[in-house]
């Protein structure tokens, strides 16, 4: 019988996705760990008395003698748009993971990722972690989600929300979108880490509905008691939106963040259909994990305040 996953190394912890999973692998009753470059990297998170271990994805060794102290590792990993910079971020895992005697990768890609490459790097980069992940020898599962609730509430997204009544948003108006709250999402992934007979699995997972963002619109305007409508404006305008907001300038670098969201959404949108719009009853019987529909989601926020 397979050994219990006990204890977690969880690389992310301290961001918006990372978080969440910390406490998922808790309510299994797992100790997670947090894989660090900075020693002080939880100080500031609900979780300042968190274990650490150094770990850093483009230093092998670390993550080695890292991985050589836990069970399993749950990640999530940053955007990285040169493809062969993410391809070596997956090698050094993959080998870390291989010569340590880890028993179980959780990799939570944090996008929808196709079968193919897109010829956006992001995305491609994406793929070629997975690939190694695959070949390591390790078991592991990937989960492949959809789009996240959680980036409504997003600086670059709710002031406009509350300050306009509109939900401005880079989908055509009729791409349906399974949106995931992060919530959910982490207890997709602390299930894939302590289930030890599933294993060596790709799921594309998302939320119980699929919506367009005047749906979107329509189920914030019923919790918020106001008449909020959508706004689909272009991947391009959008990501100089964001730029602007976070940098000072619209312009869009090849390999920035920003230019990788505008490559992302432009593709989406390019689509017949809509390769966001994931059946749940596709992955339940894997995952079962009750989802939370966007009503509720929307029930928890504060739509009065940024």
């Amino acid at each position: 019988m397979p050994v219990p996953i006990e204890r977690v190394l969880v690389l992310g912890a301290s961001g918006d996705q990372g978080l969440p999973l910390v406490a998922a692998l808790l309510d299994y009753g797992l100790t997670p760990i947090a894989g660090v470059r900075r020693l002080d990297a939880m100080k500031a998170t609900p979780y300042s008395d968190m274990p650490v271990i150094s770990a850093d994805i483009m230093d092998q060794a670390s993550l080695e003698l890292a991985f050589s102290q836990v069970d399993a590792v749950a990640m999530h990993l940053p955007f990285e748009f040169n493809v062969d910079i993410a391809a070596e971020f997956g090698r050094n895992i993959a080998a870390a993971a291989a010569s340590s005697g880890l028993k179980k990768i959780v990799f939570n890609t944090s996008c929808y990722v196709a079968d193919t490459d897109l010829g956006v790097g992001g995305h491609d980069g994406r793929r070629r972690i997975e690939a190694s992940l695959r070949e390591c020898g390790v078991d592991y599962v990937i989960l492949r989600p959809a789009v996240f609730m959680d980036n409504m509430i997003r600086v670059w997204c709710k002031p406009t929300i509350v300050h306009k009544d509109t939900f401005v948003y880079p989908a055509k108006e009729d791409l349906k979108v399974s949106w995931i709250c992060l919530d959910d999402l982490a207890k997709l992934s602390a299930y894939a880490a302590v289930t030890r007979d599933l294993k060596n699995k790709t799921i594309t997972v998302g939320g119980p509905e699929a919506l367009t963002g005047f749906q979107i619109a329509e189920k914030i305007s019923d919790v918020s008691g106001r008449s909020i409508k959508f706004k689909s404006i272009s991947p391009t305008t959008f990501a100089q939106n964001m730029s602007e907001l976070v940098t000072g300038s619209r312009e869009l670098e090849p390999r920035s963040i920003y230019n990788g969201m505008a490559s992302f959404y432009s593709w989406y949108n390019e689509q017949a259909v809509s390769p966001l719009n994931v059946d749940p009853q596709g992955f339940e019987d894997l995952l079962p994990v009750k989802l939370t529909t966007y009503d509720e989601w929307a029930a928890r926020q504060d739509w009065s305040t940024v």
